[in-house]
């Protein structure tokens, strides 16, 4: 079950090792597909733990950007610090978000979960907030009775 809130956030960097989408955007299955691919090479290869080694706390983000006309996405920690391999600094806005949090058996299924509640649920039927692009992440956040669990951060501005 997932819940959602919206919440002032500062502003944070994220560090990130990333991959452009070749999926059309509605194509939700080929995405993921995508997204399991990237992830799975990212832990096999090491770079998630290099990642790993700089982060100020124990988050995983994968985060959706659109740059330069490409969808990326990327596996990223919060952090000031650079690391050698090629990545991407991700500056996220002091201000509204939408939060939704909630838990799953895999990160994959986690992150599904929560960006189907928030783009196919929340932000559909809110009146006050509308999301207008930028950065959005899925966020893990740690472990307990053998889920995962973690929360979709979204910027949003007053409609």
């Amino acid at each position: 079950m997932a819940t959602y809130t919206f919440e002032e956030k500062d502003s944070f960097i994220v560090l990130g090792i990333g991959t452009e989408l070749k999926s059309n955007y509605t194509d939700y299955a080929g995405m993921n597909k995508e997204k399991e691919t990237f992830w799975r090479t990212v832990e096999q290869d090491g770079r998630l733990d290099t990642l790993k080694a700089v982060a100020a706390n124990n988050y995983i983000f994968a985060v959706n950007e659109a740059v330069n006309h490409k969808m990326m996405y990327y596996a990223g920690v919060m952090t000031e610090a650079s690391i050698p391999e090629e990545h991407r600094v991700i500056q996220f806005p002091k201000g509204q978000y939408l939060v939704v949090k909630g838990e799953g058996r895999t990160a994959d299924e986690l992150s599904s979960m929560l960006t189907g509640v928030a783009f196919g649920q929340v932000l559909p039927t809110v009146d006050q907030y509308a999301y207008v692009g930028g950065p959005n992440a899925t966020v893990e956040m740690g472990q307990r009775d053998g889920l995962i669990y973690g929360e979709m951060w979204i910027p949003v501005v007053e409609k």
